[in-house]
């Protein structure tokens, strides 16, 4: 990994912030073309976000939200926490630390430019034809499996590469793939037409 990311905490911290605040922004540019058409087409049960904290922002499609403000605050606070303990003694640990959090975000990211071209093309062709609709439980899981083939991704490069900010993508992917599996272990597997209101 560079020196540029280990001599200071600021580069790895303000990259992060940066793809933190962009996830939201192509969150809610999704959710709107949802709303605007796809979901006369595709159908997700329940909110366009998966992750419980956020639903509530998203469904209103709030620009400024205040959970947002509150997580960069308190992740950066670990993030800096983690440099103070570790950064010098142990620089592999912040090295997993910071990799957990920036590689799920360019994963994250890979999923919004998905769905960016998908509904596009939605909205303003017959690309799709029909209606699909999808139950909670199968978008948790279908996302639990795609974190799963994320952190394979990750974990090859870093036996290749012997990274360990790259083994922490492998560790922050397994993490968000376990937590959408117990969601959806949660759930039952059938679609209800009285949460299909929300945006998904």
């Amino acid at each position: 990994m560079s020196n540029f990311f280990l001599s200071s905490l600021w580069p790895g911290a303000a990259t992060w912030g940066v793809l933190y605040i962009s996830d939201y922004a192509f969150t809610i540019t999704c959710a709107r073309l949802y709303q605007a058409g796809v979901k006369d087409r595709i159908v997700f049960e329940g909110s366009y976000e998966l992750t419980p904290f956020f639903q509530r922002d998203v469904n209103r499609l709030r620009v400024i939200s205040p959970r947002l403000l509150i997580m960069l605050l308190v992740s950066g606070g670990l993030l800096a926490l983690v440099w103070v303990l570790t950064g010098q003694s142990q620089p592999e640990l912040y090295q997993v630390a910071l990799g957990a959090m920036i590689l799920v975000q360019l994963a994250v990211h890979t999923r919004h430019l998905r769905n960016f071209f998908l509904f596009r093309a939605v909205n303003s062709t017959d690309a799709i034809r029909g209606r699909m609709e999808y139950s909670r439980a199968l978008l948790l899981q279908m996302s639990s499996h795609e974190w799963l083939a994320f952190s394979a991704l990750f974990f090859v490069l870093f036996v290749f590469t012997r990274d360990w900010f790259t083994f922490g993508g492998v560790v922050g992917c397994l993490s968000l793939a376990a937590k959408h599996r117990r969601l959806a272990s949660k759930l039952p597997a059938t679609v209800s037409s009285t949460e299909q209101s929300g945006c998904a």
